[in-house]
């Protein structure tokens, strides 16, 4: 890997993350997510930037004493294949690990490259805190086709 840092996000970084989410909610591989939304969740938020472009980005989110979410895991697609990913995912299971959480999950259409870092496939129903705090929100909640996965920390 180059030369790239992980760092906590801050207000600066909201149009650099917005733009970045919105090449995969564009392509219905990421919920959208709006610049006062971002704003509202930059401390959830960790990015990798280079110069003042924020190129990778991902948010936690917790839901109990013990579960959080990886969310808005998103690279830049001129920056695939330089394990920024990688990076942010270990970054992201460090902070969990700080606020004392014991699993992490995500949803996700790519299934394979959290299988590559321990993470399992599991049923939705296992994930209630999930569930009946976000998803039943989701306009896609009884037709929804991503994949959920865990790992225990």
């Amino acid at each position: 890997m180059t030369d790239f840092k992980v760092q906590a996000a801050n207000v600066s970084h909201a149009e650099g993350i917005h733009e970045l989410l919105t090449k995969y909610s564009d392509q219905e591989v990421l919920l959208p997510r709006s610049v006062s939304e971002i704003l509202s969740l930059i401390p959830q938020f960790l990015v990798i930037k280079e110069q003042s472009k924020v190129v990778a980005c991902v948010a936690i989110e917790v839901f109990s004493t013990e579960l959080g979410e990886v969310r808005s895991l998103a690279v830049d697609p001129a920056y695939k294949g330089q394990q920024l990913g990688e990076e942010l995912l270990k970054a992201v299971e460090a902070y969990a690990r700080e606020l004392g959480l014991t699993k992490m999950m995500a949803l996700t259409y790519v299934e394979g490259f959290f299988h590559k870092y321990g993470y399992e496939t599991v049923e939705m129903t296992s994930l209630p805190e999930k569930v009946w705090r976000v998803c039943v929100k989701c306009p896609n909640f009884h037709n929804c086709d991503e994949i959920p996965v865990l790992k225990n920390l």
